[in-house]
């Protein structure tokens, strides 16, 4: 079986496929860095991109990285400034545009277009890079919803957002047998890996999502899509997603048992979901 890895330790996806090898690309002038993984052979297929959301970075999508180049797909996943191999940054004073500008310029390094794949917050950033270049689709996995169709939250939400935050903000302090508890989907070792990686959260950036970010429907229109929701996600509920879909004119998919994580890092569960993307990517040949 090919392997990957997973914070040091072997990382294995199933059914076993082709051969994998890892590149990199980096941006240097703007301190980013992208994990690549590639199929050994050329292939037709469409290069994906991936969006991480608040706190992750290229290791949110190992899993997903390793399922499609077994099958073809060559993939790269953006660590946003100052998250995981990126270069630091400073998160007190990094908005949500910044984190746009970081997105467009990786999508630009890719020297060709591709799917955008974007998680949470990352689905946003899917939808802003797809506003300002060449998007060949958009799979946007419980997604932050842009101000046209977002609710306006109480204004003490979001002055209660710090300059910088934590996992203890998005309910992942906890002891790990209640984390797994409330994310059922996720084993004990999946828990401990998202607690032992998640980093430092922008506030600036954070408030702007709460807010709404503006997002030009009509400049994503032709872009066959694709939402996914989570019905255990208690970051961006399930509604939410469904909502996007409708907005967006897009095909939805739910996945009733699935937690906001465990749609991407589940040691079980995000094989359904990279299942039901591949569908779509063969449906529209990508």
């Amino acid at each position: 079986m090919t392997e990957g890895h997973e914070n040091g330790s072997p990382l294995q996806a199933r059914p076993a496929g082709r051969p994998v090898r890892k590149d990199e690309i980096v941006l240097a002038d703007r301190g980013l860095y992208i994990e690549s993984w590639l199929p050994e052979r050329r292939s037709r297929r469409r290069p994906l991109y991936l969006l991480h959301g608040e706190l992750g970075g290229s290791w949110v999508w190992e899993r997903f990285l390793l399922y499609f180049a077994q099958r073809g797909w060559e993939g790269h996943a953006l660590n946003l400034r100052g998250h995981f191999w990126s270069e630091v940054a400073d998160l007190a004073t990094t908005g949500f545009e910044d984190y746009v500008e970081d997105a467009i310029a990786g999508y630009d390094a890719l020297g060709r277009p591709g799917v955008i794949v974007g998680h949470g917050m990352g689905a946003l950033l899917a939808l802003r890079v797809a506003e300002e270049r060449e998007a060949l689709g958009l799979v946007l996995l419980s997604p932050a919803l842009p101000a046209a169709i977002r609710p306006q939250p109480p204004a003490h939400v979001v002055r209660l957002v710090p300059a910088t935050f934590k996992r203890e903000l998005l309910g992942w302090g906890g002891a790990v047998d209640q984390i797994r508890r409330q994310n059922p989907d996720l084993s004990l070792r999946d828990v401990t890996r998202v607690q032992h990686l998640m980093g430092e959260g922008a506030g600036p950036a954070r408030r702007a999502m709460l807010e709404g970010v503006a997002v030009d429907r009509e400049r994503v229109a032709g872009v066959p899509g694709l939402v996914i929701g989570a019905g255990l996600d208690r970051l961006f509920p399930e509604p939410e997603s469904e909502k996007l879909a409708e907005w967006l004119g897009a095909p939805y998919e739910p996945f009733g048992a699935h937690s906001h994580y465990g749609l991407v890092i589940g040691e079980e569960s995000h094989l359904q979901v990279a299942d039901a993307i591949r569908t779509y990517l063969d449906q529209h040949r990508l």
